[in-house]
C-alpha cells in the first residue's frame, strides 16, 4: 500500500495523471478457433465483434494476425513465446480440469504450488500460455474443510492469519485478493 502511495505522489509531482488499463490484445491466426477456446473452454463472452477485432469479457481482445501485422507496419510477429501468460481463476477447479480432458496442449499438467494453490497451464491456439488456478479464497476454504484452523492455514499458505480471515469472509465484506 505504501509503495503505491509513493509512486502516485511522484507521478502527481511530475504532473502525470494515472492511465486507465483497457485490455490485453492477442493477435491470432484463426479468430474463430480462438473465440471457441476462450468462450467455449474458459467461459468468456463476446462483448463486441468488429470482424477483424473481437472483444471478450474480462478485457481480452482478439485481433486477426493480418490486421495486426498492418498495425505494426509489416514487422514480423513472434508467437509461441513463454515470457508471459494470461491468468484466470476458477472457483470449481476440479470441474474445470474435467473440461480439459480432451486438451492436448498442456504447458504442464495440474500441480499444487508450495502455498497450496492448484494450477494448470495450457496453450491457446496461438501458443500463448494460459494459466488457470484456484482463487486463494478456495485454497483457504479447502484447508479449513480438511480440519486445519486459521493459524495452520496461514502457516501452510505462508500468509498472515488476518489475510486468511479476509479470504474466508463472506463475499460482500471480502476485500480484493
Amino acid at each position: 500500500m505504501r509503495a503505491k502511495t509513493i509512486v502516485y505522489a511522484i507521478s502527481k509531482e511530475k504532473g502525470l495523471t494515472p492511465m486507465t488499463y483497457q485490455c490485453t490484445l492477442l493477435a491470432v491466426e484463426d479468430l474463430e478457433k480462438s473465440k471457441e477456446f476462450y468462450c467455449g473452454l474458459l467461459g468468456m463472452t463476446v462483448t463486441a465483434d468488429f470482424g477483424a477485432n473481437v472483444t471478450l469479457s474480462n478485457r481480452l481482445t482478439l485481433q486477426t494476425m493480418g490486421t495486426w501485422r498492418e498495425f505494426l507496419r509489416g514487422r514480423d510477429i513472434l508467437t509461441g513465446h513463454n515470457a508471459g501468460e494470461l491468468y484466470f481463476e476458477e472457483e470449481e477447479f476440479d470441474r474445470f480440469l474435467l473440461r480439459l480432458q480432451p486438451c492436448p496442449n498442456y504447458v504442464h499438467p495440474p500441480h499444487e504450488h508450495a502455498w497450496g494453490q492448484r494450477v494448470v497451464r495450457i496453450y491457446d491456439p496461438d501458443r500463448n500460455i494460459v494459466e488457470v488456478g484456484e482463487p486463494l479464497s478456495a485454497v483457504a476454504r479447502r484447508f479449513l474443510d480438511s480440519g486445519m484452523c486459521v493459524g495452520q492455514v496461514a502457516e501452510r499458505m505462508d500468509v498472515p492469519p488476518d489475510y486468511v480471515r479476509r479470504l474466508i469472509a463472506p463475499l460482500p465484506d471480502r476485500q480484493a485478493e
